[in-house]
C-alpha cells in the first residue's frame, strides 16, 4: 500500500521573494493565502537548522492542483546556488507547467527579461516545449498540447 496520498506542492528557495512571486503570477500562478513568516520549534526540527526564520508565499495554478511554496531566508542568510545550472546538473532542475499558447508565453515573458535556455522543441506531433531561466536561474519548462 502506498504511503503517498497526493502530490502536494514544491518548495523552492530564492532570495527576492518579491520578484520571484511577480514572476510566477505573470505567467499565471495565484498566490494563496497570505505571505507569512514561519520561525521556531517546528521549522528549526523540520529542516534541522537552529533559530531560522523564512518567509513563504504559496501559489496554484489556475484550476487547483500542485501548489509552488517560495520561500526566502531571514535566518540564517541563503547560500547562493548555480544560477547558471543546466538541465544535466544534479538537484531540482525544472518546475513544469502547460500553457495554452507556447509562443505567446515565452514572447510574455521575452519581453520581462527572461530567455530561453536553448530553443523550442516539438516532441512527435503531441507537445511543443521549452525551457525558460526565470529569476535567480529558476530553470521553467513551458509545454503546449499541440496533439
Amino acid at each position: 500500500m502506498s504511503q503517498i496520498r497526493r502530490f502536494d506542492h514544491v518548495g523552492i528557495t530564492v532570495a527576492d521573494l518579491d520578484a520571484v512571486t511577480a514572476f510566477f503570477v505573470g505567467l499565471g500562478l495565484e498566490v494563496e493565502g497570505t505571505r507569512m513568516f514561519v520561525e521556531g520549534n517546528f521549522l528549526d526540527t523540520v529542516i534541522g537548522i537552529p533559530d531560522s526564520r523564512t518567509e513563504i508565499v504559496m501559489l496554484r495554478p489556475p484550476e487547483g492542483g500542485t501548489r509552488l511554496e517560495l520561500s526566502s531566508f531571514v535566518r540564517p542568510d541563503h547560500e547562493p546556488g548555480s544560477p547558471a545550472a543546466m538541465a544535466n546538473e544534479l538537484g531540482l532542475r525544472n518546475v513544469a507547467f502547460e500553457v495554452g499558447d507556447l509562443q505567446a508565453a515565452v514572447d510574455q515573458l521575452a519581453a520581462d527579461g527572461y530567455g530561453l535556455v536553448g530553443g523550442i522543441g516539438q516532441y512527435e506531433d503531441i507537445w511543443r516545449m521549452a525551457y525558460v531561466r526565470g529569476p535567480e536561474g529558476i530553470i521553467v519548462s513551458l509545454a503546449e498540447r499541440i496533439g
